[in-house]
């Protein structure tokens, strides 16, 4: 009972995860920024879920099957760490490579501090 409800809740709280990233992919300025959000969201979000339902599956173990489509569930979530972050910076860094500047504010600030110091 008590996994089932902690799976639910990782579940729920990685769809929280990818709804900020959808927000932060249309609201931020620039590239970059909206590469950060996809990619910090993607990546906690995606962990979160593949983590709600391994345990979900060890709430219904009955024999050592499930403690194999365990292990390959920590798996993929081994997987996610190390490749999501690094797909990001490459593309991040091929976009450096094709010239694209980061929006700046006026006086050489960022865009988004810029914008909270508007009344």
């Amino acid at each position: 009972m008590i996994l089932d409800i902690i799976a639910i809740l990782l579940i729920v709280a990685g769809l929280v995860f990818f709804l900020g990233a959808a927000v932060g992919l249309v609201r931020f300025p620039d590239f970059y920024s909206r590469m950060h959000a996809a990619g910090k969201g993607d990546t906690l979000s995606n962990l979160l879920v593949v983590l709600g339902f391994a345990i979900h599956e060890l709430r219904h173990f009955d024999g050592s099957a499930d403690v194999i489509v365990f292990c390959k569930l920590l798996a993929i979530c081994a997987f996610i760490m190390l490749t999501s972050p690094t797909a990001t910076h490459a593309l991040m860094d091929a976009g450096y490579e094709d010239g694209i500047e980061p929006v700046i504010g006026e006086d050489g600030e960022n865009a988004l501090a810029a914008d909270r110091k508007k009344p």
